[in-house]
């Protein structure tokens, strides 16, 4: 499984919402029924090494959709995605965690 990097070191990231895919043992059930973020890569700023080039912090959620491969969310939740993401509410840990980057958020 690809390490995904640290939100704190990605500028500008490409971020995709993908739902989670309810494990067979729940324990509340809250945290398996809400939308994630999941940072797929991003591109250096003018200036920094690898300039314009996608740098790809781990598998996309349409990879993990096709292949079955497990994505990792900005909170820290690894799951295989399969639900439409559209019929949950946004997880609040990887809200807060792309606001306080500075990073804007689709419209709900």
């Amino acid at each position: 499984m690809a390490n995904a990097a640290s939100p704190d070191v990605i500028p500008g990231g490409s971020t995709t919402l993908a739902p989670a895919r309810p494990d067979q043992q729940l324990d509340d059930g809250d945290h398996d029924r809400m939308a994630h973020i999941v940072l797929e890569g991003y591109t250096p700023k003018k200036g920094e090494e690898g300039e314009g080039t996608f740098v790809s912090t781990g598998p996309s959620v349409v990879e993990g959709i096709v292949t079955g491969t497990a994505v990792k969310a900005l909170c820290g939740k690894i799951w295989v995605p399969g639900r439409n993401p559209q019929r949950y509410g946004l997880c609040p840990t990887c809200k807060d965690i792309a606001e306080s980057m500075g990073w804007k958020l689709p419209a709900s």
